[in-house]
């Protein structure tokens, strides 16, 4: 382990690497900063760029973006109550407050080091709990890794949104069709390419990422204007105040910085959850430990309800590593896409990653210790002139990401035809976006998808063609039986929510 920590730290080191963290960082600050674009987007965007990247700095250059992308989305969430991410809407319940009340700098002093503080814990733990459990599935056989794939693809389904689990599953099973298209790796026959050369290879990952997220995102941005806070911003730039915490305010963060660290990287880890989730389970934990007196705060401005979801949020980052490196699993949609990254880079995420390439491995975990603190110098000094990209109007936005998607797809083939189905895949994902369904299960369904077909045929073959493999192994059945719980979760809360709904309503002939 300490042999693979020092080679994880040489290759961390290296100055390419030390500066993708800073590019990371900064361009994941600017993109959580601005509403709309998530750190999908932001990393969808970067793959074009990393494909001559060595993969060490391939994938520290995107999980700068991904953890900058939370650390900025704070920004915007307190001075405008405009969440830049999905996993800073907590932030704003209490961040927003405090920026009217004039204190917008201590607020973002707060957001600062809790989300540092966050993720330099989550780090800390990361660095114990990935290569155990690395350790423990490297005795994983077939049937194991298709149950796992089962559980990844269920438990983001289980996690959508209200009323979107049976739109998340739908989309999962598209993306596994999807992944179905082009040679069949057991026969060697073309399936499903409708006679076309240019699909006997299959779907480009990176075609599929960067019009699902990338080029839809921009083009919605035009059919679906945001407000525009540029008025709103420049007013709260200019009433920042102090960004100095009292001795006071330090004691009051410490111990929820303690407990949303904890319960921020184990939500992280769930595959599905992710740090929308951990954020409102923060909040939510807080606000009960809370006195009564201290309750009346939150929602007003509390520091404690400020805390909570900033050190959540980052601490699930670091926790969504853990599936996504020792399993193969991805623990979010965005580690989906760096799934599909390092896949295409030739790079299997797995238990075999902390074996065969173990400089991939530890330079990740070490890059994000870099990583905090480079966010902590850039947040803290810079958040005055950072803050004043939020003034820059959407329209400049757009040109440049629609640009960057179809040039950084082409320049990979060298295909038009590439360009044609990006169009496409635009088209219909900018449709099935209106209609509220999500893109993640669907591009985690295609991730997945092949590798489930893989180690499935595997073990029916080890099995003779029997099914039995499901419930032969303990791993394997106990990993199913999760997957089963996961869906009907929803099914079980939706059932009690239709039960109270009704005893709620009177009988007939009653008023």
């Amino acid at each position: 382990m300490l042999e693979g920590i020092f080679s994880g730290l040489s290759t961390a080191v290296m100055p390419i690497n030390l500066l993708m963290v800073v590019v990371g960082c900064f361009a994941g600050t600017f993109i959580g900063m601005l509403p709309g674009l998530g750190p999908i987007t932001a990393i969808a965007l970067m793959i074009p760029i990393t494909y001559g990247f060595d993969p060490s700095t391939g994938l520290i250059l995107m999980a700068g973006v991904y953890y900058g992308a939370i650390f900025g989305g704070s920004t915007s969430s307190i001075l405008i109550n405009a969440p830049g991410v999905a996993g800073t809407v907590a932030t704003a319940f209490d961040g927003y407050p405090m920026a009217q009340q004039g204190h917008a700098g201590k607020a973002l002093a707060i957001a600062a080091y809790s989300s540092f503080s966050g993720g330099t814990i989550a780090a800390i733990f990361l660095l114990v709990a990935a290569p155990a459990l690395a350790s423990v599935s490297l005795s994983f056989q077939s049937a194991d890794y298709f149950a796992l794939m089962v559980l990844g693809l269920t438990a983001v389904s289980a996690f959508a949104g209200k009323g979107q689990v049976l739109k998340a599953i739908t989309m999962t099973l598209f993306g596994i069709m999807l992944s179905t298209i082009g040679t069949d790796p057991a026969a060697g026959v073309a399936r499903f390419t409708f006679g076309s050369m240019d699909l006997v290879d299959g779907i480009s990952f990176l075609l599929l990422a960067m019009s699902t997220f990338a080029l839809s995102e921009a083009l919605l941005q035009i059919l679906r204007p945001t407000k525009d806070t540029r008025t709103d911003e420049q007013k709260a730039l200019r009433n920042l105040g102090s960004m100095k915490l009292t001795k006071e305010e330090v004691k009051i963060m410490t111990p929820v910085i303690a407990r949303s660290s904890v319960l921020g990287f184990f939500t992280g880890v769930l595959p599905g959850a992710g740090a929308t989730i951990a954020s409102f389970l923060a909040y939510g934990l807080e606000r009960n430990l809370a006195s009564a007196k201290e309750k009346l705060k939150f929602g007003k401005g509390s520091i404690r309800g400020l805390t909570a979801p900033e050190t959540a949020n980052n601490a699930a980052c670091s926790g969504s590593f853990v599936p996504l490196l020792t399993l193969g699993i991805p623990g979010s949609g965005t580690t989906a896409v760096m799934m599909g990254a390092l896949i295409s880079y030739g790079v299997q995420p797995g238990p075999r990653l902390f074996v065969e390439q173990p400089d991939v491995f530890w330079s990740v975990i070490i890059s994000m210790y870099i990583g905090n603190i480079v966010l902590l110098v850039l947040n803290l000094p810079l958040i005055p002139y950072i803050s004043r990209l939020l003034a820059l109007p959407q329209q400049l936005l757009v040109p440049f990401v629609l640009f960057f998607s179809l040039i950084g797809v082409y320049l990979v083939t060298f295909n038009t035809m590439d360009i044609h189905m990006m169009v496409l895949a635009a088209a219909i994902a900018i449709g099935l976006r209106l209609l509220n369904y999500p893109m993640a299960p669907m591009l985690l369904g295609f991730i997945l998808g092949e590798m489930m077909e893989e180690n499935l045929r595997r073990a029916l073959m080890i099995s003779d063609g029997s099914i039995s493999f499901l419930w032969e192994r303990p791993i394997t059945l106990i990993i199913l039986l999760i997957s089963i719980a996961f869906l009907l979760a929803p099914l079980v809360g939706n059932t009690r929510q239709w039960l109270r709904n009704r005893k709620a309503v009177p009988n007939d002939g009653e008023m």
